[in-house]
């Protein structure tokens, strides 16, 4: 009775009519990485002033910027705290219950996002040293979210629409970018206007205002409101029906919670311990090796080697963009002028390229499925790379730079609409539920790493390779053009990994994870244990 009534739970969950509580459920898990990517993108808005408020050398002919260890730990430093959020939150998720951990990690994001602003010290140093604190542990909470809201959401969701519920829950990470563009925009007009500055070309000194320095602080700042908000519906959400069913063993409680919910009436009883429980394998068995150890490589790979690609144009945009001539040169502006052309710019690749990406991947991923997708996104990614790169010299021609703008904004379309979306879902859909959340935040934490290479190389390595080029503090690099030419033989190889990640479209999570298969086997056990009298 205690399998059918499992059955009898899952099926309900699989063909549940889509209704009110999935909306609500993707709004809640998709505000934690609204959050998340205002907060980790909002860096890359006001590194310029920071090394114009902290970093300006007197006399010198260009304003302040950040020493390459500096500029390297603080764009970096919260994704080595988001890496070790995923493997850690990813762990806690199985063993404790998706939601026992859920509103722990926001709030960890809301304090540490206050705290980002309020990084004080002494010193230039002091002031760093303090927002790097802050936002390795930001970037530990962020880390939590992506398994468990991923999670969450696949175990909340209908087979049919599955793919496409997972996916606005990360497509949220688009308007956090935008938000961040905008809050900037705001910010900065504000300031600029109430306190007017002469370029740095005209005044050095009188081109960074006191005041600038609340203009990064309330950027920053600014990404703990929509956390907070989202905080008191977190913790109203129950457990998903499918670890209370599968891991906790609680049939009982499974279907109590999912009636409550997806409004389905279902009575199960409490499940008794089977074999099935016995001959549960784990992540480091050969068992797991063997039913999707190659999955596993291929949902980390894919994931690392996207994440090289694209946060490095995500964090640098703004190096790209002055390369190309399509912001003003540094001189030319005053420090808060500066934060907004910067802002601006994002704003309009994030509007033009970014967040229809990501909607495109909502729209069709239940139709086109998740293997072509990533296939096709990986693809475009590397045909518009290289034709960044090969006839680089033309895009920096001033007539072609909004041509330039078209065909950058394209790489983040076909990212968004491709690897960028699907990585986040497969993880959440294709291994057993025991080791869902775990197998979730490797292939998260694998993604953090590339954009560890991403922001630190790509720091150094789009260095002008002329000396007289580069920025204060650096060594020559390799370029903006030869930057472009490996970030499009990193996509080339995201091709040949996609071919290890399975198609997941319209299949049930059992059906995926062969948990099916072990119900099959555990009642065949038992079945052929059992004695009969002769």
């Amino acid at each position: 009775m205690a399998g059918g009534s499992k059955v009898e739970v899952l099926n309900a969950l699989d063909m549940a009519k889509t209704q009110l509580y999935h909306f609500t459920a993707i709004v809640v898990a998709g505000m934690g990485f609204f959050t998340d990517a205002y907060d980790l993108f909002s860096i890359s808005l006001v590194t310029k002033l920071l090394g114009r408020i902290y970093y300006t050398v007197d006399n010198s002919s260009k304003p302040g910027t950040l020493p390459p260890n500096v500029a390297a730990a603080v764009n970096g430093v919260a994704f080595c705290g988001t890496l070790a959020g995923q493997l850690f939150f990813g762990w806690l998720g199985d063993k404790l219950g998706r939601k026992k951990v859920y509103g722990l990690t926001l709030m960890v994001m809301v304090i540490c996002a206050i705290g980002s602003g309020l990084s004080f010290g002494s010193s230039a140093n002091g002031v760093i040293a303090t927002l790097c604190f802050f936002r390795f542990w930001l970037g530990f909470g962020i880390g939590g979210d992506y398994p468990l809201s991923a999670t969450i959401m696949s175990e909340y969701a209908n087979k049919k629409t599955r793919g496409a519920f997972i996916a606005a829950v990360f497509a949220m990470q688009g308007f956090g970018i935008l938000t961040g563009g905008v809050v900037a925009l705001i910010v900065s007009s504000a300031f600029d206007n109430a306190f007017p500055a002469p370029a740095y070309s005209e005044d050095h000194v009188g081109s960074t205002v006191p005041q600038a320095d609340y203009v990064w602080r309330i950027i920053l700042m600014f990404g703990a409101a929509p956390a907070i908000l989202t905080y008191y519906w977190r913790m109203k959400m129950p457990e998903t029906a499918r670890y209370t069913a599968l891991v906790a063993k609680n049939m009982k409680q499974a279907a109590s919670d999912m009636s409550k919910v997806l409004q389905v009436d279902l009575l199960a009883e409490e499940e008794t311990p089977s074999a099935e429980q016995a001959n549960s394998y784990g992540l480091f068995s050969k068992e797991f090796a063997g039913r999707h150890g190659l999955h596993l490589v291929g949902t980390c790979v894919c994931w690392f080697l996207l994440d090289i690609a694209y946060y490095s144009n995500n964090l640098f945009q703004k190096d790209i963009f002055a390369a190309i001539g399509w912001l003003p040169s540094a001189a030319s502006m005053n420090a808060i002028h500066e934060l907004y052309m910067i802002a601006r710019a994002q704003t309009l690749i994030a509007l033009c390229g970014t967040i229809p990406g990501y909607w495109f991947t909502v729209a069709f991923i239940d139709y086109i499925g998740r293997f072509w997708i990533q296939l096709m996104g990986f693809f475009f990614m590397t045909v518009f790379m290289f034709a960044l790169a090969i006839p680089y010299h033309h895009w920096t021609l001033k007539e072609n730079r909004i041509d330039f703008l078209v065909m950058y904004s394209l790489t983040f379309f076909f990212a968004n609409f491709g690897p960028n979306a699907t990585t986040f879902v497969v993880p959440a859909e294709i291994f057993p539920a025991r080791l869902r959340s775990t197998c979730h935040g490797i292939s998260a934490a694998s993604g953090k790493a590339g954009a560890i290479v991403g922001a630190f190389g790509f720091l150094y390595a789009a260095q002008s390779s002329d000396p007289a080029k580069t920025d204060a503090g650096y060594p020559p690099g390799i370029g903006v053009r030869n930057s472009l030419f490996v970030m499009g033989g990193i996509c080339f190889f995201g091709i040949l990994f996609t071919f290890l990640v399975p198609e997941a479209k319209g299949k049930s999570l059992e059906e995926l994870s062969g948990e099916n298969e072990q119900e099959e086997e555990s009642r065949e056990v038992a079945s052929s244990s059992r004695t009969v009298p002769v």
